[in-house]
């Protein structure tokens, strides 16, 4: 069978050719429209499909360098670090808590369910762990991280189920998230409440509404320079940091991204409270939004579908109860804890595009939402905070508890 390689060069290059595949998809068919499918998705999700094919036809297999996928994605997350404000916290606040706790409470219940099952399918409550919050809230990043600690308590092939979760998860994330809040907006009828509720002023007075207010970034290239030069120190110095979080704390695993994200929130909050300098939000904005869309696009078409034939039948037990359970909570718990308005579904969205896989699948579910209705202010700040800068450190903290107890 023919291996092909692709260079970094190469595969972010296919990646972005797949995302306007995804565009141009997205706006013929309507399925895709309906369903607020994301476009890096549909584009990534395709070939991956085509690759699966290919490769179990023992014509070509295909290899690629994902050095700019890693990349991208820490720019991603780097960029949502600088929405870390402390002054739209104030003011936000008690959303943020709200919806950090739900997350938390989610994670929970992902292990709760995986190791109470276990027992039925017969399996390690260990390994049936690596189908809970690891791969789930975690994703890939957390579930490479952590399933090695499994398999060095004796766990065999604890990496490969944690891996093969976390890509049925970040399938599955991103074809329920939109559904899900799209069907939450039709039977609420949401948009008439939304109307009704903006024509009566009646907003929470928790929330300031022109901090949360997030413009149109208008077009200027200096600015546009000096949030990509932003974005690029926060992610050097902030390497070094997250080389001494490891160090210091070896047992939370924390994922890469952790120390830029920290960097950004600090330099946002420096720029906000000082005449040092001047951080260009608007433009970091927009590059926010093209890091997001190239990592989606390369991490599904690299997905390896052929993990998900390999897992036996205990294991799609496992990952099945997962999506069951995730569905009764975003209906039951977080769209109502959240508040059962507009706002709240498209949180859902987000919360079902990272507690199946991974943050900027959540932030993706949101802007396809919104691109069928309309934009949620109060979405796009809730979700980023506590899916980028608090939801890891709290899972892992408890996966480690739960390891620690099971071990």
């Amino acid at each position: 069978m023919f291996e092909l390689k692709m260079d970094m060069i190469q595969t972010i290059g296919l990646s972005v050719i797949l995302l306007i595949i995804g565009m141009k998809l997205r706006s013929k068919v309507k399925f895709f429209e309906k369903y607020c499918i994301p476009s890096p998705v549909i584009g990534g999700f395709l070939f991956s499909i085509i690759a699966f094919i290919l490769r179990q036809s023992n014509i070509i297999t295909i290899k690629f360098d994902t050095t700019l996928q890693t990349f991208f994605m820490v720019m991603f997350f780097t960029s949502v670090g600088f929405n870390a404000s402390l002054k739209v916290l104030k003011k936000g606040g008690k959303k943020v808590f709200i919806f950090l706790l739900l997350a938390i409470g989610l994670c929970f219940a992902q292990n709760l369910v995986a190791i109470l099952l276990s027992g039925f399918v017969g399996i390690n409550p260990l390994l049936a762990l690596m189908t809970g919050s690891t791969p789930m809230t975690g994703g890939h990043g957390t579930s490479a991280a952590i399933a090695p600690t499994i398999e060095a308590l004796g766990i065999k092939g604890a990496e490969a189920v944690a891996i093969a979760s976390a890509t049925f998860g970040l399938i599955a994330g991103s074809m329920l998230g939109g559904p899900i809040a799209n069907n939450l907006i039709i039977k609420h009828k949401l948009m008439e409440k939304q109307t009704s509720k903006r024509e009566s002023n009646n907003y929470d007075d928790d929330i300031d509404e022109n901090v949360l207010n997030k413009p149109e970034p208008v077009l200027d290239a200096e600015k546009f320079s000096m949030a990509f030069f932003f974005i690029l120190i926060a992610m050097g110095i902030g390497s070094y940091l997250s080389i001494i979080i490891t160090k210091l704390l070896p047992a939370m695993n924390f994922p890469i991204y952790i120390g830029p994200m920290i960097i950004a929130a600090i330099m946002r909050n420096i720029s906000d409270n000082s005449k040092l300098f001047t951080a260009p939000i608007r433009e970091i904005s927009v590059m926010e939004e093209v890091s997001l869309n190239l990592f989606l696009a390369m991490a599904l078409m690299s997905l390896k579908l052929w993990e998900l034939i390999n897992l036996a039948v205990p294991m799609l037990i496992l990952l099945i109860a997962q999506i069951i359970l995730i569905y009764l909570y975003l209906n039951f718990i977080t769209f109502k804890a959240m508040g059962s308005d507009y706002d709240a579904a498209v949180i859902v969205s987000g919360h079902c595009g990272f507690g199946l896989g991974a943050t900027p699948n959540g932030i993706s579910n949101m802007k396809s939402v919104c691109e069928k209705y309309k934009y949620s202010r109060l979405a796009f700040f809730v979700v980023p905070v506590v899916g980028a800068l608090f939801i890891d450190f709290a899972n892992v903290s408890l996966i480690t508890l739960f390891i620690s107890f099971f071990k």
